[in-house]
Formats: structure tokens, sequence, C-alpha cells
């Protein structure tokens, strides 16, 4: 933590310097933001798109809910659904102050079209299951053939990365994972994967294999970036072999929590140094985008799970949500205020009760108030690469209305049937 410090952003959006305002080089305007500034927060799980399928079925558990009501609903979006979905959560993140976005979804020419509208930055897999409309060898060819056109990076400030993702080992066979495992390590791409997120989901895996984790490292599957998703139940050896293959882990708490799916061993995950990200899972079972309340969530479940109150601390899961998450996407360009890295960069603003001290506080309680105080509604201003797509608390690029309207649309079709 830097006092009275200066971050300078060169032409090119990345972050050319960063330490006290006293030793800043040259002689630039400079803005002043009282308050806080952080690295954009990095969502390592979500499934933005459903926005419009926020609610349905919001009291059922995870494979009921998914089964019998979400993947009806979704067989029935077009393309321009998607990009509409995409489009009103790109903005409620932005305005948490997460500039970036690991998502597992369909349509991605349609979701960094909403993206790139808004000034986001996003990790794009695109999803692989098998189920009524949708064949696993289409869906790989059509990732194969995206990377292939557009490579890994594109956009502003490289502001679209594509991925593979694959949805599970309980939708998916062995054969399609190795398969889309080949696929991405000839690419050098990331891919992603829910992995125990219930007890239930993968018995099968289990009575044949001993477990997923176990299963996907026998066909091969890790080696390059890869993240899980979830990753709730766990055995001793599961931990160990994410350890061993550098397999990086997306807690979502709040999705976890609502669903009833279980609380992940986060402590043991970290301990074995498996990097831990965090997740908001997609806005139709959090049902909200705002990392800043998984961070809460993540920090209390770790606690009361182990009944040890410094188990995850303030500093711990902010780090989770900047740091470390762009560790587990293996992203080097992002995460941390540092010389070279992308711009992406929240101010949040002081003028609140979690602040009533001033921020003229130790380290650790002004972290505290932060994390557990403050959150999302102080975000007052957002950079991506350099560029302002949040100001006095409002997106630059698109009226949030009129995006509101445009998803509310498609929500009312589908409950009409639609």
């Amino acid at each position: 933590m830097l006092r009275d410090a200066v971050v300078d952003i060169e032409d090119d959006g990345r972050i050319g310097y960063v330490g006290p305002f006293l030793d800043a080089p040259g002689d630039e305007e400079v803005t002043d933001l009282p308050g806080i500034l952080l690295p954009g927060l990095i969502n390592t799980h979500a499934h933005t798109p459903m926005t419009v399928l926020r609610g349905m079925g919001g009291d059922l558990p995870l494979l009921s809910w998914l089964q019998d009501v979400i993947w009806p609903a979704e067989a029935r979006l077009t393309a321009r659904d998607m990009h509409d979905g995409m489009l009103l959560g790109s903005v409620e993140m932005l305005r948490a102050g997460v500039t970036t976005s690991l998502e597992m979804y369909f349509h991605l020419d349609q979701l960094w079209e909403a993206v790139l509208a808004t000034g986001a930055r996003a990790v794009l897999a695109g999803g692989i299951v098998e189920a009524p409309g949708f064949t696993p060898r289409r869906l790989i060819d059509v990732m194969n053939g995206l990377i292939d056109e557009h490579g890994l990076r594109f956009g502003p400030g490289d502001r679209i990365e594509l991925a593979y993702g694959p949805h599970s080992a309980y939708t998916l066979s062995a054969e399609t994972l190795t398969e889309v495992a080949k696929a991405a390590h000839e690419r050098d791409a990331l891919m992603h994967i829910h992995v125990a997120e219930t007890a239930l989901e993968d018995a099968a895996v289990r009575e044949a294999h001993g477990s997923v984790p176990n299963l996907l490292a026998s066909i091969g599957f890790f080696g390059g970036r890869v993240v899980v998703a979830h990753a709730i139940h766990l055995s001793d050896s599961d931990i160990r072999v994410f350890a061993e293959h550098g397999v990086a882990v997306a807690h979502c708490p709040g999705s976890n929590a609502k669903l009833a799916s279980g609380i992940a061993r986060v402590p043991d995950l970290r301990a074995a140094g498996v990097p831990v990200g965090l997740g908001t899972d997609g806005p139709a079972s959090n049902d909200d985008l705002d990392l800043w309340e998984d961070m809460r969530l993540a920090a209390m479940f770790a606690r009361i799970s182990t009944l040890d109150a410094s188990s995850l601390v303030a500093a711990d899961v902010l780090l989770m949500a900047t740091r470390v998450g762009a560790a587990a996407l293996g992203r080097d360009d992002i995460g941390v205020l540092a010389e070279g890295r992308w711009a992406d960069v929240v101010h949040v603003s002081p003028d609140a009760p979690a602040f009533a001290a001033g921020l003229d506080v130790p380290d650790v309680q002004l972290l505290s108030n932060l994390v557990w105080a403050a959150g999302a509604r102080q975000v007052n201003d957002v950079w991506v690469a350099g560029d302002q797509v949040v100001r006095d608390g409002e997106t630059t690029r698109v009226d949030r209305a009129e995006a509101q309207a445009r998803a509310g649309a498609v929500t009312r079709r589908l409950l009409a049937g639609g």
C-alpha cells in the first residue's frame, strides 16, 4: 500500500510509473483522485449472458435447476439475446470495479462485440457441451476456427482472449475431453471446466476413476493453463493433483451457497500452492455480478469452516480478486498496479460511512474498511487499458437504461414462452 502515490498511464494504455508522488517522473498534468486506487477486479468464473435468466428456478438445487429450467431456457436464446445479456452484465461488472471476467458461453462473436462496446476485458471460453441443440464436435471446430483466425488475444488493449470451455466430466465423455485438451495444448489456450460442484454430479466418474481430477490427469487434460470452477468436493489427493499440475481454481462462494452445493476447501487449496481466484458464477445462480460480495463470503465461509478467524483476512481476499486472479488465468499483464501492466484501475471514493475515520488509519484497518464495509457501492471511476469506462458510477460508453431495456425484453419473451 502506497500513500500519496501516483499511477502514470502511458499513451499505449499501460502503466508507466507507480510510486510516491514526489518521485514521479516528468511534469504531466495530474488528475487528483482522493480515495483509493486499486487494480481492476478479476472474475474468474462467469456465465454473464445469463443476466436474461436471472431469478429463474432460483430455489432449486443445481442439477434440477440446470436440467429443468436453465438448459431449456438457454435453448431458446438467440445469438443476439446472448449479446444483450452480456452487454448488461458487462455494464454491471464495470460499475462494481470488475474489469476482467472469464466467461463460459456460446456465440463468442456476439459476446466480444458486447465487451468491446462497454470497454471491459474478457477471457471468452467457448462452451463445449453435449445437450439438446449442442454437438461437442461442432463446438470444438468453432473454437479451433476462431482462435486460428483471430489469435488468442485481440482488440484494443488486448481486451479479448479466446479459450476453450468444456462444461464438465458429467456432460462430456473422456474422449471429447481429450480432444479438447489436444486442441487447447496445440494453441496454448486456456481451458475452463466445472469440477466437483456437487457431491452427486460426478458419482459415476468417482466410482470409475476415484475422482474427476484423477480422470482429467489420467487423460492428459492438464499441462497447460487450466482453471476449474467450484472444486468443492475434493479429497486431499485431488488437491495434490491440482498442485502437481499447476491447476487454478475459481472459487464461487455466493453461487455455491445459493445452490446449496457446499463450501470449498479454500484454506487447504491455498496451503497446497493452488492459485485460487474468485468468481461470481452466472447471474442466474448468484444472482449478481458483485465480486466484492464474493470476497466477503469467501472469507466468512473459510472462517466458519475452520473455526479460525484468521484463515482468510481482508488482504487475502482482495489479492484473490486481483493479483491471484490474474495468476489463475496465467496472465502477467493485469491484476496489479505495476509498470508495464495494462492500466486497469479502479477508483474507490472515500465519501462513505465505511471511511468515517478517513484514510489516515493503519493499513490493516483501511483494508478491512475497504473489503468488509465499502465494496462495490464506493466504486466511482474505472479505467481499462487506460480508457475511462466508468465515471461517477456510470458507464461512459453504453447507456445503462438502454442495456437494461434490451435484456429485459429478452427475459419477458422467455417468460411468455417465446
